[in-house]
């Protein structure tokens, strides 16, 4: 079983945001993984990932899509980059290459 955290966010930082991260919650979910998903958007960032969150994480999904903020906190962690369009597509892909990253 993976522990995942991720941090969705789109340039308007509304819906594409909170659909992202609906995305990857139920694939995981599918898998039995474990996920946390950070949002940063419109609204500020919501369900925010904590130090003990990235500790006990195997691996982080993060957007490239605008300039992220507390990237820092994940530094030493196996990261997968993709973008909000990749992950509301096919989230199942994203979970797969975090992991190969986390087992790398």
């Amino acid at each position: 079983m993976m522990n995942i955290v991720a941090i969705t966010a789109c340039p308007s930082g509304v819906a594409h945001t909170y659909m992202a991260a609906e995305s990857l919650e139920q694939a995981a979910i599918a898998r039995s993984w474990t996920i946390k998903v950070e949002t940063q958007g419109a609204l500020g960032t919501e369900n925010e990932i904590t130090s003990g969150d990235v500790q006990k994480a195997d691996a982080v999904i993060i957007t490239t899509d605008i300039e992220l903020v507390g990237m820092d906190r994940f530094e030493g962690k196996a990261i997968v980059e993709t973008t909000v369009k990749k992950l509301v597509v096919n989230a199942a892909e994203i979970l797969d290459s975090a992991c190969d990253v986390a087992v790398a």
